[in-house]
């Protein structure tokens, strides 16, 4: 069974979704992102107790008192995609590093423009930490969410934007 919430959070609207045992999905509610992902709310059940524990991690992390996520998730991607997800992940709270970094990082130095496309289709925004990716300049670049929310969670974090 599959099921989605709605939690509000300071940058607005979030849609939770995934199984009894895994998040599948942290989207923002403003139509974009729910596009991009097709995720198909309709033949899911609307409840928020799956989706306790990602609801007070949330908080916590908007509140200041929690920089890393322990969550299961089970996001949908291909390999690289996931290989990106997962790099992502290790990017420490209140740090920033660019497309390439990530590519290096997971052993494919030209892969820097990928590595954008996959950023950009994370399915499990702020979980798994998109929005601590930059440009090589230094400069903000792209987020799914928008740059307005990308500079609030960079913010909150205590990155100088």
């Amino acid at each position: 069974m599959f099921y989605t919430w709605f939690d509000d959070s300071p940058v607005g609207r979030l849609l939770l979704a995934g199984t009894a045992d895994d998040l599948k999905y942290v989207a923002f509610d403003d139509g974009s992102t729910l596009k991009r992902q097709s995720i198909p709310l309709d033949s899911w059940e609307f409840s928020e107790k799956p989706f306790q524990e990602t609801i007070r991690q949330l908080k916590a992390y908007f509140e200041g008192q929690l920089t890393e996520f322990d969550l299961p998730l089970a996001a949908d991607g291909t390999e690289f995609q996931k290989r990106v997800w997962r790099e992502l992940g290790h990017v420490p709270y209140g740090t920033t590093v660019s497309y390439a970094d990530i590519a290096a990082a997971i052993g494919q130095p030209t892969a820097s423009r990928a590595v954008g496309m996959s950023n950009g289709r994370n399915p499990i925004s702020i979980v798994v930490p998109c929005h601590r990716i930059i440009g090589r300049s230094g400069k903000l670049v792209g987020y799914g969410g928008g740059l307005e929310r990308k500079t609030k969670l960079l913010q909150l974090e205590g990155v100088a934007v």
